[in-house]
């Protein structure tokens, strides 16, 4: 299969193209950089199709291998930074759709465990992690340790959705057209 499209000089998550390989099993390889400086060769379509986000830097960071260094790992802190980022950046987390999914991210800053420890501390006994500001990301100045109680009181306005309001909402997703009763 040939070349089609040239990747060469694009960013495909952490990844920077650096030019075509070959073609190797029917797939264009292409030779990439990583953000962390790591060098290897990739197929095209695992970069078009998002398959491939970087050497392996980014999972041992969003898995929190950088906590073996400080020896936090599975501690409550830890447990509550790495529920953080699960409920915001993977869509099978349950909860997902009230964070990640309404644009709710991590600060760049807290992508390194030992960074939110320190502006954090250690978590409290009895304590979860709370946004201040529940429209605002997981950032210093918006997040604090706080009780469950706290945490009720500090949440957005919920109300229960009715099976007609649920039923309209699906036809609307799937293009249909439902006439107003007033109409």
């Amino acid at each position: 299969m040939p070349v089609s499209i040239d990747l060469t000089g694009k960013r495909f998550n952490r990844w920077t193209v650096l030019r075509f390989m070959a073609v190797e099993s029917g797939k264009s390889r292409w030779l990439c950089r990583c953000d962390c400086g790591a060098e290897r060769k990739v197929a095209g379509t695992m970069l078009t199709r998002n398959r491939s986000k970087s050497c392996g830097c980014w999972r041992a960071e969003a898995m929190g291998n950088t906590a073996r260094r400080h020896g936090k790992t599975y501690s409550p802190t830890w447990k509550s930074w790495q529920a953080m980022h699960a409920r915001c950046n993977y869509q099978c987390v349950n909860g997902y759709e009230r964070y990640g999914g309404r644009g709710i991210s991590v600060c760049e800053r807290w992508k390194v465990f030992e960074n939110f420890l320190a502006d954090m501390g250690e978590r409290p006994e009895g304590m979860t992690l709370d946004r201040i500001d529940s429209n605002r990301n997981y950032e210093p100045g918006n997040c604090k340790w706080s009780t469950r109680s706290e945490q009720q009181r500090n949440r957005r306005p919920w109300r229960r959705r009715t099976r007609a309001e649920i039923a309209l909402s699906k036809a609307a997703e799937h293009g249909c057209y439902i006439p107003d009763a007033n109409e």
